[in-house]
């Protein structure tokens, strides 16, 4: 954050408040499990404006990843151990719509090397989101194997 040209002209440590207050802000709402209109509302009342507000919903639909990072804050990081899923099928809301939305229900087997196994770490997600979370670690993969051969 410190390094982007467009934040030059603010003072590092008003920087460092906000990065702090806005990751401060997406764990406790991916710990609450608040919904986009919640966290709308509250950022509302915050007197951001709208364009703000949406970038910041749109981000936080990736909420699933919070969580991975909630667990990680410590003396060391959790690793993934293995992956399972399994595709779920929601026919009806709860206000008994029918909606027929396939869904992926994915389960991280975690464990850190501090204190040994974690509670897995569960998500839900759509199919456009998982394809997204792919791309993302296999850019990931990507990143770490160009960096290892410097």
């Amino acid at each position: 954050i410190l390094d982007d040209p467009d934040l030059k002209d603010i003072d590092p440590t008003v920087l460092k408040h906000c990065h702090a207050a806005a990751a401060t802000c997406i764990l406790e709402a991916g710990k609450q499990k608040a919904d986009i209109s919640a966290i709308s509302t509250c950022l509302e009342d915050c007197k951001l404006d709208k364009e703000r507000i949406e970038q910041f919903c749109t981000e936080y639909q990736h909420r699933e990843l919070v969580s991975v990072v909630s667990f990680s804050i410590g003396r060391s990081p959790l690793h993934i151990t293995d992956v399972s899923w399994r595709l779920e099928y929601q026919i009806k809301n709860s206000q008994l719509h029918k909606t027929y939305q396939p869904s992926y229900l994915v389960t991280l087997n975690v464990e850190n090397s501090d204190s040994g196994s974690h509670p897995d770490v569960s998500f839900s997600c759509t199919m456009e989101q998982l394809q997204d979370l792919v791309g993302k670690l296999k850019d990931a993969a990507k990143s770490l194997e160009r960096a290892t051969q410097v």
